[in-house]
């Protein structure tokens, strides 16, 4: 099990206050992290300041980037959401890769309405067009700090992304054929519908993370493996990598009835942070898989090869562990994870600009 070693302070701009209150996702690239609110279409950078053995982390120096100006999102002058629920940064490659939850919402019930309002709300399902959004982006180093292009001239390196639209993309529409998965695309995410949360670079392929759906007690892990479409420089396809020709591969993994909130490679580990699937509090959970992906055959793993590293604490109605990533080494070596939440706690707040994530010891 984990201890809780350091709180990490997150300091954002004044004018984007607002995005302490619901992080869904966090990466550290050198001495900046990276982290997104998922009701926003941009990536937030801070910067990471030196602290000594035993104070609080402090990550500052604002910078917000849009994404409408790196890619063509689906819905481009709209305020729709991405509904950002994975970040993962290619080591090799030099790679941002970001990813929308493709999930359908359910609108909610407002105390302040009559009760056939209500109903009706919570028959109305939507879908937001910017949340079909799977893409890479270049970073690049600037002035002893990394920053986000568009393309980049000394090696050709281009911003891309998965061919689709606001309907959907080509992930959908191979998932419309999946006969396990396919009646979940009509389902809202946090009704156990389709909802990808998490994503983890593993060589040329990404692996994704599914909250929803959870298959009598089995979560689903996706593997794919976009590529260039032909000479384009700007969309990708995905490979023809699973069996029957398929252009994605299943995992499923029993983590006691959970779902994917992230994942983020550890070596040759893989970490998964589980917790529900419905809109409830918890349990949340910090599961480690030995040895990651040692074959190209889809995969069931069962309880007994997975190891429970860390019982995430949660609040009542607050403090959802939505993103994670592995932060640094601790003074023994060992790992250290950095988890950011969702719906925070009042006590989490910093003065009017910051709030705070938790650092844990993985032991």
């Amino acid at each position: 099990m984990s201890d809780r070693s350091n709180a990490v302070i997150l300091s954002f701009a004044r004018a984007f206050a607002s995005l302490r209150d619901g992080l869904s996702v966090a990466q550290r690239i050198g001495d900046t992290l990276w982290v997104a609110n998922d009701e926003t279409t941009s990536l937030e950078r801070l910067t990471i300041q030196h602290a000594a053995p035993g104070e609080e982390v402090i990550c500052d120096e604002h910078q917000s980037f849009p994404l409408m100006a790196y890619l063509d999102l689906p819905i481009p002058e709209s305020d729709d959401e991405i509904d950002i629920e994975g970040l993962a940064f290619d080591h090799d490659q030099g790679y941002l890769w970001v990813v929308g939850s493709h999930s359908l919402k359910r609108k909610k019930a407002d105390p302040d309405k009559p009760a056939q309002k209500n109903i009706k709300r919570l028959s109305t399902v939507e879908a937001d067009g910017n949340r079909f959004l799977l893409a890479r982006i270049p970073v690049v180093q600037q002035h002893d700090s990394h920053e986000l292009a568009w393309v980049v001239d000394a090696d050709g390196r281009t911003a891309a992304q998965l061919h689709g639209n606001a309907l959907g993309n080509d992930l959908t529409r191979e998932i419309a054929q999946d006969e396990q998965l396919r009646d979940f695309l009509r389902i809202p995410g946090k009704d156990n519908g389709f909802d990808i949360e998490g994503m983890a670079v593993i060589g040329s392929r990404l692996l994704l993370g599914l909250r929803g759906p959870v298959l009598r007690g089995w979560t689903v892990l996706l593997e794919i493996e976009p590529e260039l479409d032909g000479d384009s420089s700007d969309t990708l396809v995905l490979r023809k990598i699973g069996p029957h020709g398929r252009c994605y591969r299943k995992h499923f993994f029993a983590l006691n009835g959970l779902g994917v909130r992230d994942l983020c490679v550890s070596g040759d580990d893989l970490l998964i942070l589980a917790g529900p699937t419905m809109d409830l509090d918890g349990p949340v959970t910090v599961f480690r898989w030995r040895g990651g992906f040692p074959s190209d055959e889809e995969l069931v793993v069962f309880s007994d090869q997975l190891e429970t590293v860390l019982e995430v604490p949660f609040g009542h109605g607050d403090d959802h562990a939505e993103g994670m990533c592995l932060f640094d080494l601790g003074e023994d070596g060992g790992e250290v994870l950095l988890i950011v939440y969702d719906a925070v706690a009042k006590r989490r707040k910093r003065g009017e600009l910051g709030v705070e994530g938790d650092l844990f010891i993985l032991k």
